[in-house]
């Protein structure tokens, strides 16, 4: 027993010296709250200004003509398919209804 318990132990050591730290990187709250307050609001607008005209991808007219018909095509079927469970389970609760009074 006292062997199994050894054997244990230092796996969990193992894990504990491979585990990353707390606080390591650049996805904490705390970093980026620190770097919003030392930037300051000026060059807060400026990198977002920056990041939206020149590192997003914009889609062009034609995608975004395409998107916009799919998005329409998609919600027309989903809106036929609630219309007949609707129509559907109407039907059959007013069955029921008639079998019992």
């Amino acid at each position: 027993m006292i062997l199994l318990f050894h054997q244990y132990t230092g796996v969990a050591q193992l894990v504990e010296h491979w585990s990353p730290k707390p606080g390591v990187g650049s996805s904490s709250l705390s970093s980026r709250a620190n770097k919003f307050s030392t930037m300051g609001l000026k060059g807060y607008l400026q990198e977002s200004f920056t990041e939206l005209v020149h590192k997003v991808t914009w889609p062009t007219w034609s995608e975004l003509q395409n998107s916009a018909v799919l998005v329409m095509v998609a919600t027309l079927i989903i809106a036929l398919i609630v219309a007949a469970m609707d129509f559907s389970f109407s039907r059959i609760m007013e069955f029921i209804y008639s079998l019992l009074y």
